[in-house]
């Protein structure tokens, strides 16, 4: 089934500078894609998300935030949610434009992404923010649910593990 996993990899994001890319094309190793906003009990991690931007982001890695309102935490438009991220958390990974991970208009991205099961076998509708989703270069996702903080060990085996070495 390499061929389905791999469709992840193609699929066309657009991201917050005007340019669509495939997902793949963003970085030559792991990926961390995670729904973000500004306005959450979760949002501290976006510190912890740029430190393992900036610590592996010459290996191949990189993180991609993705900005939605659908839990009514992100109200602000593109240009709001960009100084935010820069001014408050020194982002320096890319985002996305503003977009809906669940229900009927979810980007292509996400139709893929929630098929994905999580460490208790439960795939489906993002549950919350800052629900982070691991694509390794082969095409395969795991899925960490909103409170696993994004350095968990978990989450540096795998990357570490898909490095480029």
């Amino acid at each position: 089934m390499l061929g389905n996993r791999m469709s992840v990899l193609e699929t066309q994001i657009e991201l917050m500078d005007g340019k669509t890319v495939a997902l793949g094309k963003v970085a030559s190793g792991p990926i961390l894609v995670v729904n973000v906003a500004s306005k959450c009990g979760l949002t501290p991690q976006y510190r912890t998300l740029e430190e393992l931007q900036k610590k592996y982001e010459s290996k191949g890695f990189t993180v991609i935030g993705v900005p939605t309102n659908q839990f009514m935490q992100e109200p602000g438009d593109e240009a709001a949610i960009q100084t935010f991220c820069s001014t408050t958390y020194g982002v320096t990974f890319p985002l996305t434009k503003k977009t809906r991970v669940n229900g009927r208009n979810r980007t292509e991205l996400y139709k893929e992404l929630v098929k994905a099961k999580d460490s208790a076998g439960m795939a489906g509708p993002v549950m919350w923010n800052f629900e982070k989703f691991l694509v390794l270069p082969d095409g395969s996702v795991h899925r960490f649910r909103p409170t696993t903080s994004p350095d968990a060990p978990v989450i540096v085996e795998l990357i570490e593990a898909n490095l480029a070495k």
